[in-house]
């Protein structure tokens, strides 16, 4: 028997070229051949060699996540790590000076030093050491 295979996470969003491109530079990837200039409403970011990760579907309306407070859930949250602390400092101010929205600091955490983000479109994700 055949076993389904894990392609990539998808991400709904309002503006997924804005979106994509966050991830496109936070992440190092690249787009699917075609997927590089003009308006989408279906994005696809792969590794340098070719590995799908992360899609971008385009929406009419999408809810920002509130949480840790508020009404919305945050669904989803992607986990990213980087191995040392002086990491997580640089990719900290990188993430914030890409667009990203700090909702917890943590870095301070002896057991796993991290800090949570919403992205540009409110999906949460986190960076830590790993």
């Amino acid at each position: 028997m055949t076993l389904p295979m894990f392609r990539q996470v998808v991400l709904d969003c309002t503006d997924a070229r804005q979106l994509a491109e966050f991830y496109r530079e936070l992440l190092g990837l690249v787009y699917r051949p075609g997927d590089e200039d003009g308006a989408a409403d279906w994005l696809v970011l792969r590794t340098p060699d070719g590995i799908p990760q992360l899609a971008f579907q385009q929406v009419d309306a999408l809810p920002a996540a509130t949480w840790p407070e508020g009404p919305v859930p945050q669904q989803l949250h992607l986990d990213l790590t980087v191995p040392t602390k002086a990491d997580l400092a640089a990719q900290h101010e990188r993430a914030l000076g890409l667009g990203a929205r700090l909702l917890r600091d943590r870095s301070d955490d002896p057991e796993e030093p991290l800090y949570v983000y919403a992205d540009p479109a409110g999906h949460p994700f986190c960076i830590f050491v790993a």
